[in-house]
């Protein structure tokens, strides 16, 4: 597989927008599911972040570009418990997005700081993706692996069936793009 945050003409510049977007909610212990070539890293100190990344090619090169942070192929035990869990344009790529966020909110620690934070493209740029990605401006590898593009209403819905609870939503990079910050719901 291709690093898809480095193919196309500004698909590096998006991820860099994603990744300022969730800085200011970064807290403690952090997950970054779908961490691709982990440069979410290097806002973090080695013993706060833990990488996920199923593709091969792209956790390899997060390993080389950070060594000292931990970077895995495979979700940890959900004994293990972070502040935050993060996964910056994952989500339109699963065919079950609840149960994507149920299986990340497990790994939520039960303080009430914890969150979980969510980028996504909007559903009203699909075309402008599409047609980029046919060009080269973004990777076609990419919008090649969405499965659907969430707008809010859907995202706050799709929070409340795993349980969670919309503490944030803004829309960031001219509205093209969303941040979702979710908590765990309190009893």
């Amino acid at each position: 597989m291709t690093d898809q945050g480095a193919e196309g003409l500004l698909s590096p510049y998006l991820r860099r927008k994603r990744i300022e977007a969730v800085a200011p909610w970064l807290n403690g212990r952090v997950l970054d599911f779908g961490c691709g070539t982990g440069l979410l890293a290097e806002l973090l100190c080695t013993e706060k972040y833990v990488g996920v990344e199923r593709d091969k090619i792209s956790l390899q090169l997060a390993k080389s570009k950070f060594p000292q942070h931990y970077f895995i192929s495979t979700l940890p035990s959900t004994v293990e418990k972070f502040d935050t869990v993060v996964a910056l344009a994952v989500i339109e790529h699963v065919r079950e997005p609840v149960r994507l966020l149920f299986m990340l909110a497990a790994f939520l620690g039960g303080s009430g700081s914890s969150r979980l934070v969510i980028t996504t493209p909007h559903p009203s740029v699909d075309w402008i993706h599409r047609l980029g990605a046919t060009f080269g401006v973004f990777s076609s590898h990419a919008r090649d692996e969405h499965e659907g593009l969430l707008g809010r209403v859907r995202l706050i819905d799709i929070g409340i069936q795993a349980g969670l609870k919309l503490k944030s939503y803004s829309r960031f990079l001219f509205g093209a793009n969303q941040i979702v910050i979710y908590s765990k719901k309190t009893a």
